[in-house]
Order: structure tokens, then C-alpha cells, then sequence
């Protein structure tokens, strides 16, 4: 008897599996209860073959890297204009389980092609998204190098926005060098390859600054560098980014997110690198101004030292000495005239007091006949209230001193 098989997926074992027929049941069973979906994507690729009823186009997201076969009644394609390449579409499709090939595709129904009104509406919306975040702040703009030393450059194979910013920056900057990333710059492609290349060139060491460029276009063609991803991905560079998309009406959503909006490939040739004839003109004039600065400062210097050299004390140091020397000595003569006149005049003033206070004196008194009279305490007796009988008194006298007693304090008194 043949063991029944696991009813779910998660019961299978490694002694009991799915037959791979049964797997295949199962996910085509799934996909069939899905019911009708509108999707969006550019188509890439398109096959309608001679006698057939059916037309196959591949179409691919937006923003990554996937894609789906879809299948389309050619009648229903023959009702709609005609579809271009990398255009953006959105289709109403069944998905469609083939389970002996084990691929899906995707029935349409219907395709519309995105209009140009609605696409700008989308950028307008994730302007405003972006703007809110930040994105588009100046100050998370980064000043570009001065002189980089090398400059990577994303733009179409072969295209005049390559050629334009290689020789206009050459033709200013000789020696610049270049990092060139060729990427399709329209169509479902664009956004992952120049995702790719710019990341690349973010790190690489060596290069100092971004250039992606490519010429001007419809709204169609230059959608890419309004996509999401792509501005994330210029936002998130360590590297300055200059954008350098179409013509000055041209302003898809990456201008607003680079470092640097460049209105055409040649402003941004002329943005990241000097122009030498500009750059040696004025090391040439700064150059100049330095040399008439010193020429002035040197003469006014040499004039300067002319005039010491011509001063008599370094023409005749000998006559100079001997002029000061003689001012000296006339000063030293003049200095002690007057010292000595000085000495003259303090020597009679200090005379004068000397005898002025011999006059004035209490010894020129004693010596003239009178004595003086103290106390034993050593008071001045000048009343004879000031003794008694029998006090001892002290007389001084011209010759010297002596004691004496009051006899009598009455008989002294007048």
C-alpha cells in the first residue's frame, strides 16, 4: 500500500517528500486563485511574430533589477498606440503558473501607457517627500574640491555629454584626469546601472568628485534621474556629486539632491576643475603686487639706512667724540662752579644760625651772669611760689652747679 503524502508543505520529511509534480500543482494551484492585478514597469523588449495571435514584451521594474514575460493577444496590442521601447506602462495581468516548464508569466489584459501629466505628478509628489527629509538641505551640500585629483564621470557611450565635459575640462585643466563609467542614461536600465557606476566611483580613493551627465531630452527620457533609488544613492555618496542632466529648462529631481547643479556638461566641466590661463594670470598678478611690495619696502629701507650712514657720527666719529667730550668737560666746570657757589652759600646760612642760636641760647644767658634754678624733680623754678623753707634747689651757673636750701620762702618773695 503506497503511504499518503504530507497534506501541507511544512509536514514534509526527508522519508516523506513531494513528488515534484505535486509541488508544481500546488504552486500553480496558488497562483490561480490570484485574481487580476495592475502592475507597473517599462518595457524592454518587444516580439510580435509574423502569424501569430500572441505578442510577448518583456517588462521590467522601475527601480531594481526584475523583470516578467508577458504575454498580450495582438489585438488587444494593435488597440493601443504603439509601445517604445523603455516605455513606462502600467498592464492588467493574470499571473500564469506553467508547471511543466516551472516559469511564471504574466497574462495582459490591458496596457496603458503612463502619461506625461501623471509622471510629473509622481516627481512632484517625491519632490515634496524628499524635501521633507531633508534631502535637499543646504547644508548637506559638500563644497567641491578645488582641484580633484582625479574626476569620475558617468554619462551615455560615446555621447556629446561625455565628449563636452573631457574637453572642456581639459582645454582648462591639462593635466585633469578621468574615471569614465559608460551606463544607458534612458530606459529601464539606467537606474541600476548608474547606481552601479556612482557607487563604484564612491569608492574609489582616488577620485575627489561625481559628474553624471548626459544631454537634454523629453520627460520620458530623463525620467531615471528623477528615481527614487538614484537619489537616495547620490544622497548617501561620501563623494560631492554634480549633476549635469539636459539643458538649463531641464531640472529632473537629481539637481536638487547633488552637491552641485550644473546647467549643462560644459558648466560642469568649468565647475570642477580651475581654468590654468585664469589660475597663472593671477599667481602672475599676486606675483607682481609681492615684487613692487618688497622694491618699495627694500627702498624705503635703503633710504633709511643712507641717512644713518650720512649722520656726523658715523661720517666723523672722531670730531663727535671731541665735541662731546667738550660739552662734558664744560659741563663738569659748570656743575662744580655751582656746587661751590652752592657749598658757599649753605656755609654762611648755617654760620648765621649757629650764631643766632649762640645768641639765643640759655647757655649765652648763664654766661652773661645769670643762673638757673631747678627743682630737686628738675622743674624751672621761675616764682619763688614754687619753693618753701628747706627745699633743696639745684643752681647752674656759667662755671658749673651747685646746690643750694631755701632759708626762708618768705624772705625771697617781693
Amino acid at each position: 500500500m503506497t503511504p499518503s503524502l504530507p497534506e501541507r508543505a511544512a509536514d514534509t520529511t526527508a522519508d516523506q517528500p513531494w513528488p515534484l509534480r505535486l509541488l508544481s500543482m500546488k504552486v500553480g494551484d496558488y497562483i490561480d486563485k490570484m485574481s487580476v492585478v495592475w502592475v507597473e514597469g517599462q518595457v524592454v523588449q518587444l516580439n510580435r511574430r509574423p502569424g501569430s495571435s500572441m505578442a510577448f514584451l518583456t517588462l521590467r521594474d522601475a527601480d531594481v533589477d526584475m523583470s516578467f514575460s508577458v504575454a498580450i493577444r495582438v489585438t488587444a496590442l494593435d488597440a493601443m498606440p504603439p509601445l517604445q521601447q523603455g516605455a513606462r506602462v502600467v498592464t492588467q495581468v493574470k499571473p500564469v503558473f506553467w508547471a511543466q516548464r516551472g516559469s511564471l508569466t504574466l497574462d495582459a489584459r490591458q496596457i496603458r501607457p503612463v502619461g506625461v501629466g501623471e509622471l510629473l505628478a509622481r516627481i512632484e509628489y517625491l519632490k515634496t517627500t524628499l524635501a521633507s527629509e531633508g534631502l535637499f538641505d543646504a547644508s548637506r551640500k559638500r563644497t567641491l574640491p578645488f582641484l580633484p585629483r582625479t574626476v569620475g564621470l558617468i554619462c551615455g557611450r560615446g555621447s556629446a555629454a561625455e565628449r563636452d565635459v573631457v574637453e572642456n575640462a581639459r582645454r582648462r585643466w591639462p593635466a585633469v584626469r578621468f574615471d569614465i563609467r559608460t551606463v544607458a542614461v534612458q530606459g529601464a536600465n539606467a537606474v541600476p546601472e548608474v547606481v552601479t557606476a556612482l557607487q563604484a566611483l564612491d569608492g574609489t580613493e582616488e577620485v575627489d568628485v561625481i559628474v553624471i551627465a548626459r544631454g537634454g531630452g523629453s520627460v520620458e527620457d530623463l525620467l531615471p534621474f528623477s528615481n527614487e533609488a538614484l537619489l537616495r544613492a547620490v544622497s548617501a555618496a561620501r563623494t560631492p556629486v554634480v549633476s549635469a542632466i539636459g539643458h538649463d529648462v531641464d531640472t529632473p529631481l537629481l539637481d536638487h539632491v547633488a552637491d552641485l547643479r550644473a546647467s549643462t556638461p560644459t558648466d560642469a566641466a568649468k565647475a570642477v576643475v580651475p581654468d590654468v590661463r585664469l589660475e597663472v594670470a593671477t599667481i602672475t598678478a599676486s606675483r607682481g603686487r609681492m615684487q613692487a611690495a618688497l622694491g618699495g619696502r627694500l627702498r624705503h629701507e635703503r633710504a633709511g639706512l643712507a641717512a644713518i650712514r650720512s649722520r656726523p657720527v658715523l661720517t666723523a666719529p672722531g670730531a663727535y667724540l671731541s665735541l662731546q667730550r667738550d660739552e662734558l668737560t664744560a659741563g663738569w666746570a659748570r656743575a662744580r662752579s655751582s656746587l661751590t657757589r652752592r657749598l658757599e652759600r649753605e656755609r654762611d646760612r648755617i654760620e648765621h644760625l649757629r650764631r643766632t642760636a649762640r645768641v639765643l641760647s640759655p647757655e649765652s644767658t648763664i654766661e652773661r651772669g645769670y643762673a638757673l634754678v631747678t627743682t630737686a624733680d628738675g622743674e624751672v623754678v621761675t616764682s619763688p611760689d614754687q619753693v618753701g623753707g628747706g627745699d633743696l634747689l639745684r643752681v647752674r651757673v656759667a662755671a658749673g652747679d651747685f646746690a643750694a636750701t631755701v632759708a626762708d620762702a618768705d624772705d625771697t618773695r617781693r
